[in-house]
């Protein structure tokens, strides 16, 4: 198995999220404190004394005591500007959150709110109508004790304004949001079945890959924005605006519940705000959209399918909400009310810190309890159950390296700490075997290096299990890879990516597949689960016998590797990504930058010669390009009976923007054809 470095095509796809720095301390743990009484009012005449803190059942030293009272008749000092603004001739740095030392109050008595714009997931409409509320809000509804902070997420994760109860600055920053940015990626991407959109095209193309990569972004730049939020101990309320986050299948849960948890560690409340209000679905969609291309408009199955995606989307907002303690606001046209639900959810609460009698740095969830030592006092409280303790990697050995891995690939609620995202395709071997390679992609930018010997070097891990749908295990893989780099690399590494490649060979069935990567510089993991489908292409179809459509950006020599965990030449000549000592590296993301040239390849079992090929770039129903037709008349010499089809498409001649990408085949001889297609964006 390999390691190459793959081009970065998209600033903020994986790799990067923001300029903005942030920094934790792991050694004081704070809490915020709900305590009212029976009747739901705010207790407020509580001291030090008068909470006990247990963590694991053992008695803590409160060291931080602080009572935030909220809606008071007094208003609060004004907040200061934590950014100057710059001169005219100084160039404008990028905004960020500002944050005070260990166990300082930054807001006292004050609210803490964040507008954050998901314009990756809305629609332009969905994005003004979000934009109103909010300055309906700032207009009309802040009270003396809010601070609120506007952030938004399109291809990168950006700070807009940092906390503050100015008005005309935040009117400023919810205006300042370029409209219809982001907006290619909002609509969801079809699978390709019959029940999908009828768009005159004959086939459509299967986007789940795309999917799946999309909704990751859109969860980890939520986990990126609680990170910078950690450091101020203050309760937060983050209003989510979005059009419907859609999973796919149980690929997306490993970042779902990674942005819980970083969520709840920083002391954060999702408040998702559907943007879309109340949406009326008409059975087999609107004039927006074409109808149904199969029998499931008549069967009643495109209905049922397009009630469940709604649903689906909106049941990602709603756990979301439900897992921070916050309330997902959905089916409304008024969109500022749901940032009022946020802003009468947040009351006077206490803050309470403690430095832990625990030292072990074991990462292990360590359980909270809060009590009031009055007895006779009826209250409820309300605060975060735990958190995870931080993790010393320094001080492993070896076998607690190991047995890390192993605790990881076996966990339930898996790690994240580490983006990875990851792209299975299939290629027949044999009529009952086939080979399965797997890309995966881990951010440069996340990787820590080490001087070593004159050079910069690190040290990745894999390790990953393939169980079939019995929940058999059907493969497994264990690599660790020594990088090294040189020292223009190792400049280059905050915008490059590393890419890793293993396969396996399986017979045709359903799959699921769960991955993890190690840095072991300072102990990151990474988690990616998929379920995946090899199909029996020895069935009888009237379709052409095809592979996987791979999309790639580039080619790379074997010997450029920047990393291998094996000399193995005969599993190297196995993979039919490998040609000729040059390996294809597939486009994980399927983004492009228009100074790149776009690979393609597909292998065609069981045709005759001269089988017809051409390649054609759709933006909806319009023919953006198309490539001479070609013939393909030779088989494999190694593998008789396979044709590979392979094109290479500068993209200079096509305008940035979303693209299906069509792969057409036809066998005249056979009389049978296919078209395989995918979705590809291309930056400027």
């Amino acid at each position: 198995m390999r390691l190459f470095f793959a081009i970065a095509t998209l600033t903020a796809a994986l790799a990067q999220q923001s300029d903005v720095v942030f920094r934790t301390t792991t050694k004081l743990v704070v809490v915020d404190v709900f305590v009212r009484d029976k009747d739901g009012k705010d207790i407020l005449n509580l001291s030090k004394d008068d909470f006990t803190i247990l963590e694991n059942g053992k008695a803590q030293t409160v060291s931080i005591f602080e009572v935030q009272r909220l809606d008071t008749e007094a208003p609060p000092a004004p907040v200061a500007a934590a950014t100057p603004a710059p001169k005219p001739d100084e160039p404008a740095r990028p905004k960020t959150i500002t944050t005070a030392a260990e166990g300082k109050i930054q807001y006292r008595d004050r609210r803490l709110m964040v507008l954050f714009f998901d314009m990756s997931s809305m629609p332009p409409a969905d994005q003004i109508r979000a934009e109103k509320s909010a300055l309906k809000f700032v207009d009309e509804q802040m009270k003396p004790a809010d601070v609120v902070a506007v952030m938004s997420f399109a291809t990168n994760l950006k700070v807009e304004q940092d906390f503050t109860d100015n008005r005309d600055l935040l009117k400023q920053a919810i205006k300042g949001m370029k409209i219809g940015d982001g907006s290619d990626l909002a609509t969801e991407a079809g699978t390709g079945d019959d029940e999908s959109e009828d768009t005159g095209a004959a086939f459509e193309a299967d986007e789940s890959e795309f999917n799946v990569f999309n909704t990751d972004r859109k969860l980890f730049a939520l986990e990126s924005a609680a990170k910078m939020l950690a450091n101020l101990p203050e309760k937060k309320a983050f209003v989510y605006f979005s059009s419907g986050v859609g999973k796919t299948g149980m690929e997306n849960q490993s970042q779902l519940r990674s942005t819980v948890n970083a969520a709840v560690r920083a002391n954060i409340s999702f408040y998702p705000v559907d943007a879309r209000g109340l949406t009326a679905l008409v059975p087999g969609g609107d004039a927006s959209q074409a109808a149904s291309r199969g029998s499931g408009l008549f069967s009643g199955q495109s209905q049922r399918r397009q009630q469940s995606r709604f649903q689906d989307q909106q049941e990602t907002l709603v756990s979301l909400a439900s897992d921070t303690g916050g309330k997902a606001f959905l089916d409304n046209n008024d969109l500022s009310l749901g940032i009022q639900q946020a802003q009468n959810d947040i009351r006077s609460y206490y803050i309470l810190g403690y430095y832990s009698t625990n030292p072990a740095s074991d990462g292990r969830f360590r359980r909270l309890q809060v009590r009031l030592n009055n007895k006779q006092l009826q209250a409820k409280l309300d605060y975060r159950s735990g958190y995870f303790a931080p993790k010393d990697f320094n001080k492993f050995n070896n076998s607690d390296k190991e047995q890390q891995l192993e605790e990881a690939l076996s966990l339930g609620d898996p790690v994240t700490d580490l983006p990875v995202a990851l792209e299975v395709n299939y290629f027949r071997l044999a009529k009952d075997r086939y080979f399965v390679p797997i890309a995966v992609k881990i951010p440069g930018s996340e990787v820590v290096l080490a001087k070593k010997r004159g050079g910069d070097a690190t040290e990745l891990d894999f390790i990953g299990q393939v169980r079939d749908s019995k929940g058999r295990l059907a493969g497994t893989v264990r690599d660790g890879i020594e990088v090294k780099l040189t020292a223009a690399d190792a400049e280059k590494l905050e915008k490059r990516n590393f890419q890793y490649d293993t396969g396996f060979t399986l017979s045709p069935g359903a799959y699921r597949l769960k991955f993890l990567a190690r840095e072991n510089q300072n102990g990151k993991i990474g988690t990616f689960e998929t379920t995946f489908t090899v199909p029996d292409l020895s069935t009888p179809t009237e379709k052409l016998r095809v592979s996987s459509l791979v999309l790639a950006n580039q080619r790379e020599s074997i010997k450029s590797a920047v990393g291998g965990a094996t000399n193995n030449r005969k599993q190297l000549a196995s993979n039919p990504l490998v040609d000729k000592e040059q390996k294809l590296i597939p486009s994980i993301t399927r983004v492009f930058r228009k100074n790149q040239s776009l690979y393609v390849y597909l292998e065609v079992y069981d045709a005759a010669p001269n089988i017809f090929s051409a390649v054609s770039f759709f933006r909806g129903k319009t023919k953006a390009f198309e490539t001479a037709p070609a013939m393909v008349t030779e088989a494999l010499a190694k593998r008789p009976g396979v044709y590979p089809v392979q094109f290479e498409l500068p993209l200079e001649k096509l305008v940035a923007g979303k693209y299906t990408c069509q792969l057409t085949l036809i066998d005249e001889v056979g009389k049978r054809f296919a078209f395989p297609r995918g979705s590809i964006i291309v930056l400027p």
